[in-house]
């Protein structure tokens, strides 16, 4: 064990109190390149200020969103983990996707149809939504694209949902035994072809009725206490907690139960997870199965320098999670402290570990998520995620490079 004024770091080199930084640059040989960075205005506008303290800035920085992708998909809003320093993700900091237009909707002229295998078929006004019963969830919202590209990892956020609970007015309106789906239509629409046919669609995905009768799935019409923001939905979208975003089907004006599974764009051409399965028997078999619930996930979201030991900061999500694990280049796995949001099941749960007297150089962090069921996070070579052919889903463990200057 070295003392924290005399030690041996990994080039070799003694440090000692006298010795300064640039000397030690100057001294460090083949880490010059890399610790040169350190006094270079990049890293000064990489690194922020955090609540208190300073954040070292990550080497794997994302890159721009290309534009094919904002064309696509619209402004996306990504969050960036290093400024990560509140549980509730604010309104403007939320990310934001969408595959058709973003339509602008009067509030009064709001209408919602409930239709289909139902006795009573009902119109609801956003004034007769807003006098129901109501209902508030905290609920951390992942686009099942995050993670599936190098630029977009920060397709993420959690906030307060407040609505009326669906299940209420489905049963109001009087399930038919026949009735096995529901499905949800937004206004946002946009031009399709489909073996040589051309259509106007609606964005539209479905439950199943046991799923859409969850007590915590929410016609929603408020995000942390204000009105939704027009590019989240408004004036209603739907809210099903523990699900990927792409079933929160935003601008929501339809809901329609029917007898048969839904074979609308985005439950069987896209948001379908293609995977080969290995068999019992050795086989391998290909399998497409719809973009679900959201799967057990954890990142790295901040190094934090406070005058004491580094603060190693993250979230973890996907369920209940029962602990989060980290790991510093090739060691041990290390419990990280769950520090907020345990109290919450469809919440992320932030994190930290103490990471005392590291090294100065580049170092690797990774982190992994346990939830109480006992499912791991993957790590990124596992069988689950190569073998995995679409980009949905990806939940593998994330590894993020750091370089520690000295001080």
């Amino acid at each position: 064990m070295t003392s924290s004024n005399e030690r041996t770091n990994d080039t070799g080199i003694q440090e000692g109190a006298g010795l300064s930084r640039r000397d030690f640059l100057v001294r460090g040989g083949s880490m010059l390149a890399l610790l040169a960075m350190i006094d270079s205005p990049l890293f000064a506008r990489m690194a922020g200020a955090a609540d208190d303290g300073e954040v070292i800035p990550f080497l794997d920085r994302p890159p721009a969103t290309p534009d094919a992708a904002v064309k696509a998909y619209g402004e996306l809003n990504r969050l960036d983990w290093q400024k990560l320093t509140q549980w509730i993700t604010p309104n403007d900091q939320f990310f934001t996707v969408s595959h058709y237009n973003r339509p602008v909707i009067r509030p009064e002229e709001y209408k919602l149809e409930l239709t289909g295998l139902v006795k009573n078929p009902k119109t609801f006004t956003l004034a007769e939504l807003k006098r129901r019963p109501r209902q508030e969830v905290v609920f951390t919202l992942e686009c099942a694209g995050n993670h599936g590209f190098e630029w977009f990892t920060g397709g993420i956020g959690t906030a307060k949902w407040a609505g009326t609970p669906l299940a209420p007015l489905l049963k109001e309106a009087g399930l038919k035994p026949e009735g096995l789906e529901v499905i949800f239509f937004g206004a946002d629409a946009g031009d399709e072809e489909v073996r040589s046919v051309k259509m106007r669609q609606e964005f539209s995905r479905s439950l199943s009725v046991p799923d859409a009768l969850r007590p915590e799935v929410l016609l929603c019409y408020e995000m942390n206490g204000e009105p939704l923001p027009q590019e989240h939905g408004f004036p209603v979208r739907l809210i099903v907690p523990g699900w990927y975003g792409v079933a929160n089907v935003k601008w929501l004006s339809r809901v329609d139960v029917t007898d048969r599974r839904w074979a609308g764009r985005f439950m069987t051409r896209d948001y379908v997870t293609i995977r080969e399965e290995v068999q019992p028997d050795g086989r391998t078999v290909w399998t497409q199965k719809v973009v679900g619930p959201a799967r057990v996930k954890s990142v790295t979201a901040r190094v934090v320098y406070r005058g004491g030991p580094y603060q190693i900061e993250g979230a973890a999500w996907g369920g209940l999670i029962d602990r989060v694990e980290v790991r510093v280049d090739s060691g041990p796995w290390v419990p990280a402290t769950i520090t907020r949001g345990n109290e919450q099941y469809f919440a992320w749960k932030l994190w930290s570990l103490d990471w005392t007297d590291p090294a100065p150089g580049e170092h690797t962090i990774t982190s992994r998520a346990v939830d109480r069921q006992g499912n791991i996070q993957p790590a990124a070579d596992d069988p689950l995620l190569t073998k995995k052919h679409t980009y949905w889903e990806s939940n593998g463990q994330i590894t993020r490079r750091i370089l520690l200057p000295f001080f």
